[in-house]
Formats: C-alpha cells, structure tokens, sequence
C-alpha cells in the first residue's frame, strides 16, 4: 500500500510543481480576444486568420467561453460544459483549428472559465445531461447553493418538490443563473474533468475563471491542482489591493499559489489619471498595483479595459477609459505585471500598440521587473516611470513634454501624453514603423539605440541577415521608402560587427480606395410574429461616430420589395478601407431593452437581416445570400413577364438552340447561356 501511494505521488509532483498560478519572470503580453458582443471580430476563423500578426506581439490570447450556451451568447451563461462546443462564435471544428494553428505560432489560448453559475434546461434546477468519453457528467438541484438568488430559487424547489444543498454559498450570490456549490463533491468532480477536458482535449494552456467573487478562492486552487495549469487568472473584482492580494493567497494549496489575478487596483489608478489628465496621480500604482508589490507582481495581470468595464452604448456607459486610450496602454506596457490589451484598443490603435509592445520586448520586461518613479510634476503635467528589463531600461514620460528626456536615453515612441525611451545599454536598432499592412508607400525612420557616439546602422529589405559585408549602410535618423512587401532587418554596425538585430515585415496595399455606397435591408418586422409597431435604425461607424442622433435612432420609413417580401432600408457611405458600420435594429422609444435586437457589426457591403427569436433582445439572422441576388431585378424572369414560371425555361431553349448565346437568359452570370441557366431558372420555381 506504502509503494503504491509512493508512486501516485511521485506521479502528481510534476502536476502539482507546474501548478503555481502564473510562470515567473514572465516577458509575454495577453490579447483579450474579444469584447462586448464581438460576434464578428472573435469568431474563430477570423482569429485565427490573424495568427501570424498576433504571433509577433503576443504570447497568450483569452478568447470567450467556447461552449454553446442555448442561442447567442457572450458565454457567461454557459450550458454546455462537455458536449457542445458549436457557439456563436463558430463550431468546435473551427475552435480546435484556431487553438492548433495558435499553438503552431507560439500562442497559447486561455479559456474562459465560467464555474460560479450556470444556466439550466427547462427549470430552474435542471442541468444537461452529457456523456464525455463513456463518463455521464450532470450536477443535480442538490448542487445549487441553498441561499441562490436570494431564497427564490428555494421558494420555487420547495413548491415543486425539489431538494437544493444544504451548504449556503461561499461567495457572493449571483442573480439569474443557479449558483454552484464548490462544496459538493459532484460539482468538484464535475468540474475537475471539465478543466482537465480544456487543456487536455481542446487544448487551452490555461484559464481565466469568471467571477471569482462567488466562491472561494481555495477551490480555484483545488481545479488547479488538479489539471497542473501553468496559467491561471481570476476576475477578482475589486479596487482594494488587499482583497486582490488575500484571493491570491487564499487560491494556495500546499503553501503554493495557485492563480494570479487581473490587477484591478493599478486598472483603477490609470483610469483615474488619464481620464482627468492628473499624470501624477499615476504615482498611486506604485502603492495600490499588484504589480508593484514584491510578492504580488508575478501574480499580476494588469489591464486598463475589458469588456465590463468598455462604453457600449448610450445606455451601457460602463466605466471606461474615455480619453488618453494610447497612453494608458503605453503606462501599462512599461510596467510589471503581464499586460493584457483589449481587443478593441488593439483594432483602433494597433501601430502604435505594437510599437510599445516592441519596446517592453527589446527592454526586456518581465512580470517581476523592478520598477520606481523617477519625476513628478508639482503642477500634475507629467509623471516618470522607470523600469529595468534583462536586456535594458524604458522610461516612461506621461502627460507634457516638458520633462526632459536624460542623453542617455532615446525616445523611440510616443504620441498623445506618452513618450518611450529607451536606455542606451539595450543596445539595438529601431523602426519608426512597426509590422504590418499599409495603404500605399511609407516612410521608415531607422535609429541606432546605443552607447557608442555616432553609430551606424546596416539593412537588408530581402529578408537578409544585415552583415558588415551585407546590406546598406545608414547613420542613425536615416529613412528609407517602402512602396512594397518587405522584410526589413536592421541592425546595429559597431566596429565592424552587427548586433541587436531586428526585423521587420511589410505589406503594402498600392491600390487606391474608391468609397462606395451600401443599403441595409431588415425584413418586414411589423407583421405577425413580431408585430413591431415602427422600425428603427440605430447606427454607429467604426470610429463609434453616431448616426442620426442618440437611441433610439432614426425612423425607418423606406420600403423596397425584394423577392417578393417587403423591406425596411437605408443607404449609407463607406469612405474607408476598414470603415463598416453597426446596427442595432428596434422599435423606437427612449428605453433600451426587450424592444431592440442585439448588435449588428461590422457591415460594410449591401446586407440582408430578419429579426427571428426574442430572449431577452430579438436575434438578427443574416439573409443576404437569400435575397442579395434578386436585389436588381429577377435575372431568372427571362421574358419579363413579372414572374418566373415554365415560359422562362422555353424561353432560355430557345437562345440556346438559337446559338445566340452572349446577351439575354445568362442567369448566373458565367458570360454565356447554357443548361447551368435553365437548372437555375427550373430551382427557382420549385423553390417559390
């Protein structure tokens, strides 16, 4: 019995010794993948298309919780923990193909841990049933907290004759969905096999567990254990570094942390700062951040935005950071801690976060460097940080210009109330321009960052490796025009040897944009079933720029009948490139809620939508491949008569036999008239 317990052991110490929360002197940054209702942005395919940029900046991305959930859903009402991983972000297939292609590039993807609720069936006690590798897997109404939603949820068991647990919750209630209770042995099986499935099966390298205000910490360290996760990170929301620094410690099994936690404190600090430009306040991450105490810092995962706290709308303002967005990331980057951008700062400023995350890396910053102010303005202008990776020093200048940046460093990115230098000793070359897809020509600034006076620069635009004998030799300020796809390397040339190179990877668009004109149809809501009494456009651009005033939007009078079904329409300009618009499609009135649908993004070509199921807001179906080719006229009404019946299929016969084939009948638009056209005009009637 001795030897077999000896062996198990021996057997769980790797588990448990790689199970300690989060890696020290950790150098990657983290993605959230996702944001508020980014159904298009997030879905699987879409990321994963991004893998070779993403590679480049990122080592982690936290995508959402992947299972299906019983409709449209940002996952925090999660159903499916087994089973059923088709979401509305796209079907397993595409998820296990977004995490191997993540994993191929050197990424690893967190998932989403939703474990403190979870949504039932067809009452409120009733959990699926699922099978994984010949085990069932279900928690009963005996797993739900007994004080659930605040004695309702027994209220309604003891009138149905339903027994819940006897343990009230350890953590704090949740209205909604049924709370769990981490005490039950089922639920910790459950979810034992769950994490375990993630890793092992899906192939997440680690968890961001929801809500981790709802139960205790120390089963957070209980899955852990369990699975050997190496990257752990709780949504411990709370402003007070001492509560954050107690849920880290409560998460220890065997002495050992077993999660990190997102660095709500210092996220407080800097929204405080840049929305009120008051920089020094900036010094107040040095006392509240995670990430600036000793024994925390490793644990910390600092952030500035999520998708919580983002402005979603004029109904849901949230608590966002609402000016200096690119500063609060440069702050953020410079500092301890692992950084995680959310995905919408990283869409609408990703030249410049990509320079910042550039500079962190040449430093080499790490979760546990060390860090201190180093000036502060009496007037609140400017704030200096200063902090000391294993390759170099960055100092970060926030707010005025009017601290100046000491000889031995070299300013090598900034903007709005941001400067970064670097120090001389990290010994590298830089580009004024980061990787990536440009829109005609650019201009590339290249800068010797280094302590030898006066030294030069060597590059190659042919992927080369710049040598002493090898490419074009620059002094530091020159620039050099890219009009095409490039891989830039550059390097530093010192006494005839080339160091701190780095590289450079451009893609250049040459074609010019024309803007274009595009028309959103809805499909007649106003009948039966849905019987809306008008209908509503509310729009925003890509730039969140409104359209027709505030919600709920503009009065949609226009009608156009398309295939024989009427439609509610509007027109709209596409000025950009990457310019689209968003919809939220509803009834009129001033309050937003059950009347409205959920959010329609990123269109920027002639689109069809139908108004289908309500929840809680009406889903939106996507027609256009229904209806988008009868938008001008029906091409299978070949002798226009108004309709498409048996005469159409004579009629195409008869060009056909005739040999003019060139003109008149080429339904489907191939340049000629054959049988494919007659097969397409004979579906469309026995379609309709």
């Amino acid at each position: 019995m001795k030897k077999i317990f000896t062996s198990a052991l021996v057997m769980m110490l790797p588990m448990l010794m790689m199970a300690q929360g989060w890696p020290a002197n950790y150098s990657g940054v983290m993605l959230q993948g996702f944001y508020w209702d980014s159904f298009n942005d997030t879905r699987w395919p879409n990321l994963e298309s991004q893998a070779d940029e993403l590679a480049e900046f990122y080592k982690l991305v936290w995508i959402p919780q992947s299972a299906n959930c019983g409709g449209t859903s940002m996952g925090y009402d999660d159903l499916y923990w087994f089973s059923n991983y088709n979401s509305s972000f796209g079907s397993e297939t595409q998820l296990r193909s977004m995490i191997n292609t993540f994993k191929s590039k050197g990424i690893g993807t967190i998932a989403d841990v939703v474990i403190n609720h979870r949504k039932t069936t067809n009452d409120w006690v009733t959990f699926p049933t699922e099978v994984y590798k010949g085990v069932t897997y279900q928690l009963k109404s005996t797993d739900i907290c007994r004080n659930d939603d605040g004695g309702a949820t027994l209220t309604w068991a003891n009138q149905n004759g339903k027994s819940l647990s006897s343990n009230n919750d350890t953590g704090e209630d949740w209205g909604g969905m049924r709370d769990l209770d981490h005490r039950s042995e089922n639920v910790q099986n459950n979810v034992k096999a769950y994490v375990k499935m993630l890793l092992n099966d899906l192939g997440y390298i680690g968890f961001r567990y929801d809500m981790t205000k709802g139960y205790s910490a120390s089963f957070t360290g209980l899955y852990n254990a369990s699975c050997g996760t190496q990257y752990s990170v709780g949504e411990y929301w709370d402003g007070n570094e001492t509560a954050v620094k107690n849920w880290i410690d409560g998460t220890k099994v065997d002495g050992v942390v077993q999660s990190a936690a997102f660095d709500f404190p210092f996220r407080y600090v800097i929204r405080d700062a840049v929305n009120n430009n008051r920089w020094t306040g900036l010094a107040a991450s040095s006392s509240k951040g995670l990430n600036m105490a000793s024994s925390y810092k490793r644990y910390s995962v600092t952030f500035v935005e999520n998708h919580d706290t983002q402005y979603r709308d004029a109904n849901n303002q949230n608590d966002p950071i609402r000016s200096n967005i690119e500063a609060a990331n440069a702050f953020m980057l410079m500092m301890p801690g692992t950084p995680c951008v959310f995905l919408k700062h990283w869409l609408d400023y990703k030249e410049s976060i990509k320079q910042m995350i550039y500079v962190r890396q040449l430093a080499g910053i790490t979760n546990m460097s060390t860090s201190f102010n180093m000036a502060n303005s009496p007037t609140q202008n400017y704030y200096v940080q200063r902090t000391v990776g294993t390759r170099g020093a960055v100092m970060a200048a926030m707010g005025s210009t009017a601290y100046e940046i000491p000889a031995t460093y070299v300013v090598v990115a900034s903007g709005t109330n941001y400067r970064l230098a670097l120090s001389k000793t990290t010994e590298t070359a830089w580009a004024s321009k980061p990787s990536g897809e440009y829109e005609g020509a650019i201009s590339v600034t290249l800068t010797a960052v280094s302590q030898t006076d006066g030294a030069q620069l060597v590059y190659t635009i042919d992927g080369s490796e710049p040598t002493a004998s090898n490419g074009t030799r620059v002094a530091s300020g020159a620039t050099i025009n890219i009009s095409s796809r490039t891989t830039l390397k550059v390097g530093l040339l010192i006494g005839g040897t080339v160091s701190g190179v780095i590289t450079r990877n451009y893609e250049v668009d040459n074609s010019s944009f024309e803007p274009y004109e595009i028309t959103v149809f809805l499909k007649d809501p106003t009948t039966a079933p849905n019987s809306w009494p008008q209908v509503n456009f509310y729009t925003w651009d890509s730039s969140d720029k409104q359209f027709n005033g505030n919600w709920p939007g503009q009065a949609i009078t226009d009608t156009r009948v398309v295939n024989g079904q009427k439609f509610y329409y509007c027109t709209y300009n596409i000025t950009g490139k990457n310019y689209y618009m968003n919809f939220v499609f509803n009834q009129g009135g001033t309050t937003a809620g059950s009347h409205q649908t959920e959010d329609v993004t990123y269109i920027n070509k002639t689109s069809f939508f139908e108004v289908t199921t309500q929840t809680n807001k009406y889903q939106v179906k996507n027609i256009t491949d229904e209806y988008l080719p009868y938008l001008d006229g029906d091409a299978e009404d070949v002798n226009g008569d108004g309709e498409v019946n048996i005469a159409d299929v004579n009629e195409l016969i008869s060009i056909i036999l005739s040999g003019n084939t060139a003109g008149k009948g080429d339904v489907n638009g191939d340049g000629e008239v054959n049988i494919a056209d007659v097969n397409a005009v004979i579906d469309r009637i026995l379609r309709h």
